[in-house]
């Protein structure tokens, strides 16, 4: 595993180069083009306002920042979520020619999403100032909360990647897996109004404590949910070195199937 290692680091520079070239693939073609970054989660927000707000008067005081941070934090997941499941699969040109350690691509697709996250931190950032909320010192955890989740999906990235590559239903599976995931997890609504006997779901949903520990920096001025956030971060810290020994014995098999 070492020496697979090794050969990534190597591979650093053309890392960089896929993941530039990944975030400018992604708006190529479009009238926008990177402006998207900002519209994108911008509208979505919007189109969840106007329904909880508007259509069923729920929400609540400062509901656009708490909806926000919800949205650009869940945006982040879901994105990553959906381009690693393709990311050695849309690759197999590339893979087939020239020998390449696998886990780049999935690595690659998880950092780009990291990159588009920042964006979406300056929709954050507009909608506090709009409804008047200044972050106390706390804000200084916000890299710690990014790290977690980022491991997290790192995680996860390299898992669907390798998996995607034997069982191409997994994409149409992933839609409606993400759909139930995202309206199970205290994106658009409270944890506290979830009743009492389906609290459980937000225990064992990791989303829940990254919500929360967003929306504590930047609206309450306290802490991130570090217990929790220690958990996931370990858990997720042994599956990615799991996932770099299992690369790196039985990612010649990826070859045999593309």
């Amino acid at each position: 595993m070492k020496q697979y290692l090794r050969g990534l680091i190597r591979r650093k520079d053309l890392l960089i180069y896929l993941v530039i070239s990944g975030l400018k693939a992604q708006h190529r073609n479009s009238f926008l083009g990177y402006f998207w970054w900002l519209l994108d989660p911008l509208l979505g927000v919007l189109v969840y306002y106007f329904l909880v707000v508007i259509v069923l008067g729920r929400g609540g005081e400062n509901y656009g920042a708490f909806l926000v941070i919800g949205m650009v934090a869940w945006r982040w997941l879901s994105s990553t979520v959906n381009s690693s499941s393709k990311s050695i699969t849309n690759q197999s040109g590339i893979i087939t020619q020239v020998y390449l350690p696998k886990i780049i691509f999935p690595l690659c697709s998880s950092m780009t999403q990291l990159i588009n996250f920042s964006f979406g931190l300056v929709v954050v950032a507009i909608f506090l100032l709009f409804f008047k909320i200044v972050p106390g010192a706390e804000i200084l955890w916000l890299p710690f909360v990014m790290l977690i989740q980022q491991l997290f999906l790192l995680a996860i990235s390299l898992v669907l990647g390798y998996v995607s590559v034997f069982i191409r239903d997994i994409e149409n599976v992933l839609g409606h897996f993400i759909r139930v995931w995202f309206y199970s997890s205290p994106v658009i609504w409270e944890a506290g109004r979830l009743p009492e006997e389906y609290s459980w779901i937000l225990s064992i949903n990791p989303v829940t404590a990254f919500l929360s520990s967003y929306r504590n920096i930047f609206m309450y001025n306290s802490n991130p949910e570090f217990l929790h956030l220690f958990i996931i971060g370990l858990v997720s810290l042994i599956s990615i070195v799991f996932m770099l020994y299992f690369y790196s014995r039985n990612e010649h098999k990826i070859i045999k199937v593309l």
